[in-house]
């Protein structure tokens, strides 16, 4: 996502019915905080906020991507993004003898139509094209994408409301799903770490500080001691609490290949270094980026960045091998960016002053289009941008080839 900064006060106001969702919703939650005794852990609350069935951000129908929606992903930014990652693809399944890819919420479905044209375009289809999507409201916008943009591929395509049975073999691909996960937080006080709940006072939803918890407690002391370094009092920050066992259920059908993310995060010693004092909990509503999950509860996207490292540890724990991390613009420069774009370059462009004789003048509407292109691959690339805010990491299993997309530069060492 491309989160620009925003203010709280200039968030605009929800219309009636999406009000009226809202209001639901929070009648879910308080039940919830009731039933829990007057407080829910966050991890909680973000999973209804985002999951309960028909109210959750990402259950419910409002549009959330693109222009209309909230925020923009790389895929709706540049077709590029999406032709990059075909070609790590298609080096995995020309070394695996051909296969399969698994999408793992696919957004409008933008991505997956890319990506298939680019394959086809290489000679390099997968046998299938599963998506894992648990939306209804989403997979109708997946298949009318596809539809409209590669209407012959359309029968490659099928939608699962689980992970595929064991012996898949292929790519797994997670483009801005790691930061979805619900997340557990903490504030380190002066008798140790204690997890944050979520309580309903008489002006709304609001924090509070829960009593000590061994699993918040463990958590926490074993990040600091992989850091060397104490947290200070006062810090707050967040940790997915079931990433490995999310991770391994994604992983246990794979028999060979690999599975592919891109997320904005940091390896663990830049996630938790002591100046990220409140941790990096952000909301998108209506392109505009806050920090606070507790209001708009099903109207708004609530997000974390990902640790990285905790990523690497729960792909070792589920039996696979960490095969590349980089930035975003290293691993796009390292599966042929620069030469896609290469290939925009309208004919005959027109001179730049001081040149000499013109071989004739390219069309204004390809050179329009050439200098698009150019401005989409500065978003996906320039630090600052997406370039070194996302990252990209490559997971796997009984595949010994090196992967293109970190040839460029392969950084494992941070993790």
């Amino acid at each position: 996502m491309i989160p620009p900064a925003d203010s709280l006060n200039a968030l605009p106001a929800p219309d009636p019915a999406a009000t009226a969702h809202s209001a639901r919703l929070l009648d879910v939650l308080r039940a919830a905080i009731d039933d829990g005794g007057g407080a829910i852990s966050f991890s909680r609350f973000m999973d209804l906020a985002l999951y309960a069935p028909g109210l959750g951000y990402y259950r419910a129908g409002a549009r959330k991507f693109g222009p209309g929606g909230d925020f923009v992903t790389a895929p709706e930014l540049s077709p590029l993004f999406s032709r990059c990652l075909a070609r790590q693809c298609q080096e995995v399944l020309g070394a695996l003898g051909g296969g399969e890819i698994l999408e793992l919420g696919a957004g409008t479905g933008v991505m997956a139509a890319d990506i298939l044209l680019e394959l086809r375009a290489l000679d390099t289809l997968p046998r299938r094209y599963a998506i894992l999507e648990p939306s209804g409201e989403l997979r109708q916008r997946q298949r009318q994408t596809l539809a409209d943009r590669a209407a012959e591929l359309l029968d490659r395509v099928v939608w699962l409301d689980a992970p595929p049975e064991p012996g898949f073999r292929g790519v797994v691909l997670g483009n801005e799903v790691l930061d979805a996960l619900p997340v557990e937080r903490f504030r380190v006080t002066a008798r140790g770490p204690r997890r944050l709940t979520v309580v309903w006072t008489e002006t709304g939803l609001d924090w509070a500080e829960g009593e000590e918890d061994p699993a918040v407690t463990t958590t926490v002391a074993r990040i600091e001691a992989e850091l060397g370094w104490r947290l200070p009092e006062h810090y707050c920050s967040e940790y997915v609490p079931h990433l490995a066992a999310w991770l391994r259920t994604i992983a246990e059908p794979l028999v060979a290949g690999a599975l592919l993310f891109v997320d904005y995060g940091y390896p663990r010693r830049a996630y938790y270094h002591p100046e990220r004092v409140d941790g990096t909990l952000l909301c998108h509503y209506r392109h505009r980026v806050h920090a606070d999950p507790l209001i708009l509860p099903g109207l708004q996207d609530i997000t974390a960045s990902v640790d990285f490292t905790a990523v690497a540890d729960a792909a070792r724990a589920a039996g696979l091998e960490i095969a590349g991390y980089s930035c975003q613009n290293h691993f796009l420069f390292g599966c042929g960016l620069m030469e896609l774009l290469a290939d925009q370059i309208p004919p005959n462009p027109p001179l730049e002053k001081g040149g000499g004789e013109a071989g004739g003048i390219s069309s204004p509407t390809d050179t329009v289009r050439y200098l698009e292109q150019v401005r989409q691959v500065k978003l996906l690339t320039l630090p600052g941008e997406m370039g070194d805010r996302f990252q990209a990491i490559a997971l796997t299993r009984n595949l010994d080839i090196p992967l293109r997309g970190f040839a460029f530069r392969d950084e494992r060492h941070r993790l």
